[in-house]
């Protein structure tokens, strides 16, 4: 199966260098120079991902992802960035990017992290197909994850663990009365917490469940979605849901 992809990128060399490979990679490529371009091509095109700079004239990368979320656009979305900082890649997933990649970068790190966000594209609708996500780490009965913490599968889509729930036919995640923001990347990876809840998850795991690709141990990918899922989830006034096991990885429980 042949995926289109819409490449936004406003310097040439770099738009061209990605254009050829993409295209030797076997994807339909549509490359322009600026975010206004970016749109237009985005409601004519409907690309099956999109890859975005982040700094470009007139519209810039954030501005675009912003205005197609705002459309309800589920379009997943690759940033492309100079930024090394964490406050400047929380700032691409705050308006409603997938992942993200710094500059510079190798074409294979790109050609990977588009394959994870097809393939996750690919399996969502799969599974909304079949009406609802797969099994959850306990029983439909409600049995206990391992260190004995409840996570309750309410029916083969939505998922229960302390008070959070959880919808995955619908990508709609409730803290208690709050419905929750969340980007696609950090949905599927709440849902993952909460599915183990009470089991901690090394980044490897983690890794190849959300991207499909281990970015290794210099990767701070994940601490990055992690750090945002927080800010979201554990407000303050509320119990701390997602902990850091130093030097292992992540878990869901109440403390």
């Amino acid at each position: 199966m042949t995926h289109s992809v819409l490449l936004a990128e406003d310097d040439r060399p770099i738009r061209t260098a990605l254009e050829r490979a993409l295209t030797l990679e076997g994807y339909r490529v549509t490359a322009v120079a600026d975010g206004i371009q970016a749109l237009a091509a985005a409601h004519r095109e409907r690309p099956d991902v999109i890859l975005l700079d982040v700094m470009m004239p007139g519209i810039d990368g954030l501005q675009v992802c912003q205005v197609l979320r705002a459309e309800q656009d589920r379009t997943p979305i690759l940033m492309l960035t100079a930024r090394v900082e964490t406050a400047d890649r929380i700032a691409g997933l705050d308006a409603g990017a997938d992942d993200y990649v710094v500059k510079p970068f190798e074409v294979e790190e790109v050609f990977a992290r588009l394959r994870a966000l097809l393939r996750r594209t690919t399996e969502g609708a799969a599974g909304a197909a079949a009406g609802g996500a797969p099994a959850a780490a306990s029983g439909p009965g409600g049995e206990e994850a391992a260190g004995g913490y409840d996570v309750r599968a309410v029916d083969s889509g939505v998922v229960e663990a302390a008070d959070l729930r959880i919808d995955g036919p619908s990508r709609r995640a409730w803290r208690g009365d709050r419905e929750l923001e969340l980007t696609r990347t950090e949905f599927e990876l709440l849902e993952l917490l909460a599915r183990n809840a009470g089991i901690v998850l090394d980044h490897s795991t983690i890794y190849d469940r959300i991207w499909g690709y281990d970015f290794g141990p210099g990767s701070k990918n994940l601490a990055v979605y992690v750090g945002y899922l927080r800010r979201k989830v554990d407000v303050p006034g509320s119990r701390p849901l997602i902990h850091t096991v130093r030097g292992v990885g992540y878990v869901l429980r109440e403390d």
